[in-house]
């Protein structure tokens, strides 16, 4: 299992953001996406996660080993906690419910309706998610979004974890984590040189 990334170009609707992107994840790998706001950092998890067309070069990654953490958490809010989590559970197969629920710092929330969370209570519970999935290769955009610092650390925890366990990580995020594997990768230098007519890139995508 890796991920390989090569010469990828990325678009936006008619524009394009990001080109010429390479690198390459082994199994124990985490990368962290840097950049400005706008340079294309969601685009391209997009992209990995098979949400968005590859407008240029060639990706390398088995779609099967992918759980995908955007900026909506996945949650139903019209289920308690312990019923979101036991849901993921039977999609994936796992019975790791009880274990997940600890380890997101859950347990005195599991009887809440989902929907009367805090957005970083939220947040966790979507980013449970990724645990249950069992899925090899994690892509998170802006992980830590609305938490304090004591479960950022813990989101880097298991992040940290994931990847001891051999598998890959590769998030955005403008924090600091303390990812002992993490490297980091700028996208700013993958800015277009010059205004592409995407339109061509984009023939046959649909």
């Amino acid at each position: 299992m890796t991920v390989t990334v090569t010469d990828i170009s990325c678009t936006r609707g008619l524009r394009q953001v990001l080109q010429g992107v390479s690198f390459n994840l082994a199994p124990g790998d985490s990368l962290i996406l840097r950049g400005p706001n706008g340079v294309g950092k969601s685009t391209l998890l997009r992209v990995l996660a098979g949400l968005g067309p590859v407008a240029g070069g060639t990706l390398d990654l088995n779609p099967d080993d992918v759980a995908y953490s955007g900026h909506l958490d996945a949650v139903k809010f019209q289920l308690t906690v312990q019923e979101n989590l036991a849901f993921w559970a039977g999609v994936y197969d796992t019975d790791q419910t009880i274990e997940v629920i600890a380890r997101f710092d859950l347990t005195k929330l599991k009887d809440r309706l989902a929907g009367s969370l805090s957005a970083g209570q939220k947040r966790r519970l979507g980013l449970a998610r990724m645990v249950l999935s069992g899925r090899k290769i994690w892509l998170m955009d802006e992980p830590t979004t609305s938490l304090d610092a004591h479960h950022t650390a813990l989101i880097a925890q298991s992040i940290s974890a994931h990847c001891a366990g051999g598998g890959i990580a590769i998030l955005s995020t403008h924090l600091d984590l303390d990812i002992p594997t993490a490297r980091t990768l700028d996208l700013a230098q993958f800015i277009p040189t010059k205004t592409t007519d995407t339109s061509i890139f984009l023939q046959g995508s649909f």
